[in-house]
């Protein structure tokens, strides 16, 4: 098309729309008459308003009642955003922040309280030969270490787990029983219905958790694996209660019973796979000396007031978790005996021996429970214990580079009560060795928190 034509077409389609913009202009005058007239209007009415007694007052007040509306709005919203950022995914129990305090019970009486376990659906697709252990690997990058609880929220159908190495465990547990007895596992009479209560709750929750492992009877509960048929119904019960608990889960387990004094106290526990410390060492201790007395690090400064809140405020409603974890020179998982014979006065990591090969090294971690028993009011610790060796965790991507970073973040402190200078050579060596094959074979470092994020 040229020049003059397209000149041509342009003025026809001014000509064409020219009607539609007078008909717009028309109807644009009409209605700036009709504003300009409802302005003066409203203008007439609030001078005639104006003249009205009191009007200013009214008028202050109503500006005053709509600020402060605004004010209120924006306060709400910002604290409400605030708090839902300052939420922690743990709870910080040493700063006693936890929960505040709605019961006005006297020290040492409880009430028994209604609250029922929730009965928990059947573990998805558990197998007694393909069930792996979970992975965690609650350490962090250093440089600094960080002396904490570190509870977290756990749902109810969680609270015992159990997987393929249930065969060891329970084979570990039935010899320690045969022949450490009452060493391992007692219950105090004061504790005693405590652990009947904590059997009953093991037998419910475990028949609905494992169908395909455990199977309520008319006496108790079968274990259809082993075959063992177990009596917790009888009064009295055929074998102290704690040891019969013991015999269903592979954890450990302990009960703590709130006195008089306020102080909580081990008063029964089936302490069959500890590695490190002896039920006999510790039973009718409370809690504060039973810490202090294992040299728990810097328990006085950062723990020990967050931790009797804790367990004071405690409700039958709540189950709270938390992990640790040790490196461990032998492959014994019921007893270390590079810290001694577990028999002898004194153990501890001097006994060890030095610079053992890394295939001697393995990662214990722990996986500790907390609940309170509605009934009795015991506190109930359940206690497992995940072992593996050092190569066989090195494997995974990221675990040595931070495990690594981890052990050398220990102050002196926390390195004496882990025994890291029996081991840290050769495990710091091989680890950062392992890292470096990791970051060679394209480990992609800025990923990690999305592939295997804190504490896992």
């Amino acid at each position: 098309m040229d020049s003059d034509s397209l000149r041509q077409s342009l003025a026809d389609l001014v000509t064409r729309s020219q009607p539609y913009i007078d008909h717009v202009n028309t109807h644009f005058q009409q209605s700036r008459h009709h504003c300009s007239s409802a302005l003066k209007s409203a203008q007439k009415d609030l001078h005639t308003l104006s003249l009205k007694p009191y009007f200013q007052e009214v008028l202050f007040s109503s500006l005053l009642l709509l600020f402060l509306g605004f004010a209120i709005s924006k306060y709400l919203s910002r604290r409400s955003t605030r708090q839902s950022e300052q939420i922690p995914s743990t709870p910080i129990v040493e700063k006693g922040s936890y929960r505040r305090e709605t019961n006005t019970r006297q020290p040492g009486q409880w009430e028994p309280s209604s609250f029922q376990f929730p009965t928990p659906p059947p573990y998805p697709d558990w197998s007694i030969e393909t069930t792996k252990p979970l992975p965690y690997r609650p350490f962090r990058y250093g440089p600094k270490y960080f002396v904490t609880m570190g509870l977290r929220n756990v749902d109810h159908h969680d609270w015992i787990e159990l997987d393929n190495n249930y065969p060891r465990y329970h084979g570990d547990k039935a010899r320690r029983i045969i022949e450490r007895g009452s060493k391992c596992c007692y219950t105090a009479p004061e504790a005693y219905p405590a652990a009947v209560e904590l059997l009953q709750e093991l037998v419910s929750y475990l028949t609905a958790r494992y169908p395909s492992l455990y199977q309520r009877t008319d006496k108790g509960i079968r274990n259809l694996w082993s075959g063992e048929h177990l009596d917790t119904t009888s009064d009295p019960l055929p074998e102290d209660p704690m040891q019969t608990c013991a015999r269903l889960t592979q954890d450990d387990l302990a009960i703590m019973i709130e006195k008089p004094d306020g102080q909580y106290y081990l008063l029964a526990g089936a302490i069959l796979l500890a590695g490190f410390w002896r039920l006999e060492d510790k039973v009718g201790m409370p809690l504060s000396e039973i810490h202090t007395s294992g040299d728990v690090p810097q328990y006085k400064e950062k723990l020990e007031k967050g931790m009797m809140n804790f367990f004071r405020r405690l409700k039958p409603e709540e189950l709270v978790a938390r992990n640790n974890y040790f490196l461990q020179v032998d492959e014994d998982l019921a007893w270390s005996k590079s810290i001694g014979s577990e028999d002898s006065d004194g153990i501890s990591w001097n006994t060890a021996e030095q610079d053992r090969a890394i295939q001697h090294h393995y990662f214990r971690s722990e996986r500790q429970t907390l609940r309170r028993l509605p009934k009795s009011g015991g506190v109930v610790f359940t206690i497992r214990t995940y072992f593996h060796p050092v190569t066989e965790v090195a494997q995974e991507p990221y675990v040595p580079g931070r495990l690594a970073s981890a052990v050398r973040s220990w102050g002196d402190d926390v390195s004496r009560y882990k025994g890291k200078a029996k081991y840290q050579n050769v495990l710091l060596k091989y680890l950062d060795d392992m890292h470096q094959k990791q970051v060679e074979n394209g480990l992609q470092l800025e990923e990690e928190d999305e592939v295997r994020k804190y504490p896992f």
